[in-house]
């Protein structure tokens, strides 16, 4: 039997969220709930009871909630949630406006800023009040081209308080692709910073807005935020207003009373094949969703400190914001995680008492491989959980942070996406963690895996879905009447089903493990894996830094072709084809060897950071890559294209 890497002690089940929850719900509710099985079982069968009583948990702030918690149960798409509720999301963050923490901020050339909660209620009630002074009403968009820093998450509060529709990029991505975002939900507002630093750079943000204010005709203004200079020159700058001019007095913030579906925030699919599809989220579904998985699921309440390393392009900035809805601190860094050092955000842990730390699989595989060992260098002595997404984190790395960072932590891999802006297997304080695996599915959520057939399956690789209804699916597409693309995206698969798009396993204990996007595995012969099979086998190699795998179609068969960015100052000579060879060839299977193993200097990711194997697909067969605005570095294409060593 594989023991647990980590298991949580008694004394600290005791004090969590869960626990207390469970118990609320053996007390009242069904006796019968006495663990996590029948706690989960429980929220699948008695929907309408359960998220009552997370909402009650939660102590979610509403003008009125009515009886009805589902109409139309269990339709999927076609539920609705709270039908007769009234609430503001912003208000629901904003409570307690006194003097704890609520925002500590910190950028990579030495700015500290700490926001209490009163001064940040303040700061949003200034700038509410400029917006409805400009015209902002229920339903306009309101758009953010901002770093992570403090002023993006007042100006997307002050746009929710009034019933706005909040959208944002982060300053790396180019026009185009900005364009391919805001372009379609045509804002009324648009929030800028001046400048920013990354990786030891400055970057001029405004040069870029030039091109976005002309591009876009519907923006009646353009605010510019001072983050970098004091005095920022808005010549030039069409429509364009300091922070401080835009913002009006104001004593108290007058929240919009709205149904639960109102729309909250557009996020964006990656757009690696297209134009990006714009996901609108209701603001009651996000607010009880992240409460659940924020306080339940990772523990957070009043005392802790959450630091997600991200960018306001990806929805992790969302669920982050989304803490102070539970009493938590949260912690932005706007910088790379690399510069001085691999160091930053475990200087940050120490630094600012950090209790949850959330990454990237990529930048935990990083560290390991940048020699870092956090815990001889570093207290890390608040630090009690580190959540990773964005990627399969790789068994290795299990290995590595109850080696290395902190043999007592929590490590959850966490899963879910843009889609639903939320988590389908968050972490969970009451189930241990396994190497190489989630810890499972999230209260409410039916997580199953199936076959092509449609059948449900345990311990075989199929499709990620989700059977039920839950409260955090979009509200739809922008622009999409009927919703026929927003069906299309989700239920075509498996009618009346959610099929997510990843490809997964279902562990007989109930874990997770993520094999990858379905529409990237790996076919050669008929025999169907996910490339993650291979990453976490070749990314074990001291060599390799990173890789990517793709199937090449030839004729009727498809054969895999590996790609690997080396250390620097290593070639790929035969014996290091060997090795890698010999490795999958024993720890995934003979018939997934590489046909070919090509060293490349850059591996195309998008602006949030994943790698994009469906962008390497499209360029080795030589057809188009549909939307190179989507990458964060497009002109890494230009190694995959035209190879000698895949021709014929």
């Amino acid at each position: 039997m594989t023991q647990p890497l980590w298991h949580p002690d008694a004394a600290d089940v005791q004090r969590c969220h869960m626990q207390a929850f469970l118990e609320r719900v053996r007390r009242e509710c069904d006796p019968a709930v006495t663990g996590w099985p029948s706690l989960h079982r429980f929220s699948l069968e008695q929907p309408d009871v359960f998220w009552r009583l997370v909402w009650d948990d939660a102590g979610i702030r509403a003008t009125t909630r009515g009886d009805r918690v589902t109409e139309g149960w269990p339709a999927m798409p076609g539920t609705r949630w709270f039908p007769d509720a009234r609430l503001n999301f912003a208000e629901n963050l904003l409570r307690n406006p006194d003097d704890r923490p609520a925002i500590l901020f910190a950028d990579e050339i030495g700015a500290r800023q700490t926001w209490t909660r009163r001064q940040l209620f303040a700061e949003v009630a200034r700038m509410a009040a400029g917006m409805r002074t400009a015209g902002v009403v229920p339903g306009d968009r309101v758009a953010g081209y901002l770093p992570n820093i403090p002023q993006t998450v007042i100006a997307m509060l002050a746009a929710a308080s009034l019933g706005a529709v909040w959208s944002s990029c982060s300053p790396d991505f180019g026009v185009p692709g900005v364009l391919d975002r805001f372009g379609q939900i045509e804002p009324k507002l648009l929030f800028v910073a001046d400048a920013c630093h990354y990786a030891g750079r400055r970057f001029d943000c405004l040069a870029r807005v030039r091109e976005l204010v002309a591009a876009l005709p519907s923006v009646e203004q353009v605010v510019v935020v001072p983050h970098v200079d004091d005095s920022p020159s808005l010549a030039g700058l069409e429509r364009a207003v300091a922070w401080d001019d835009f913002a009006m007095a104001a004593d108290d913030i007058g929240f919009a009373s709205l149904p639960f579906d109102h729309p909250l925030y557009i996020l964006y699919s990656s757009g690696t094949t297209g134009a990006p599809k714009c996901i609108v989220h209701g603001a009651g579904g996000t607010l009880l969703q992240h409460a659940k998985e924020l306080r339940l699921h990772t523990d957070l309440g009043d005392g802790d400190r959450m630091l997600y390393f991200t960018t306001c392009g990806w929805m992790m900035w969302n669920w982050l914001v989304s803490a102070l809805a539970v009493d938590a601190a949260v912690v932005l860094y706007d910088g790379s995680p690399f510069h001085p050092d691999g160091s930053v955000l475990w200087d940050l842990v120490d630094e600012f008492g950090v209790t949850v730390l959330g990454a990237s699989a990529k930048w935990i595989a990083a560290c390991e491989k940048a020699g870092l060992t956090p815990r001889t260098s570093h207290d890390l002595d608040t630090l009690r959980t580190l959540l990773s997404t964005g990627s399969p984190l790789l068994p290795a790395s299990f290995d590595y942070v109850y080696r290395d960072v902190k043999a007592d932590i929590q490590l959850s891999s966490i899963s879910g996406g843009t889609d639903i802006v939320s988590c389908f297997a968050p972490g969970n304080p009451l189930l241990p963690v396994y190497r190489g695996e989630l810890q499972g599915p999230g209260l409410g959520m039916q997580v199953e895996i199936r076959n092509p057939q449609g059948e449900v399956v345990i311990d075989e690789t199929g499709e990620l879905t989700c059977a039920l209804p839950f409260p955090s699916m979009p509200v739809g597409f922008w622009n999409d009447p009927g919703g026929h693309r927003y069906h299309a995206a989700y239920f075509d698969t498996f009618p009346g089903v959610w099929s997510h798009g990843d490809y997964a396993r279902m562990t007989p204990r109930g874990g997770l493990v993520i094999e990858g996007r379905s529409d990237a595995t790996l076919n050669p012969g008929g025999v169907r894996i996910g490339t993650a099979e291979i990453y976490r086998r070749v990314d074990t190699i001291d060599e390799v830094l990173e890789s990517v795998c793709v199937g090449q179609e030839t004729g009727d068969d498809t054969r895999v072709v590996l790609f690997v960015r080396l250390r620097e100052g290593v070639r790929l000579d035969d014996d290091l084809r060997r090795r890698i060879r010999d490795t999958i060839r024993a720890q995934v299977s003979p018939r997934h060897v590489p046909a070919v193993i090509a060293q490349v200097p850059d591996i195309p990711r998008t602006v949030s950071g994943k790698i994009t194997e469906l962008a390497v697909r499209e360029v080795i067969h030589g057809r188009d890559v549909g939307n190179t605005t989507a990458l964060a570095n497009p002109d890494a294409l230009a190694a995959f294209r035209d190879r000698a060593e895949l021709a014929g």
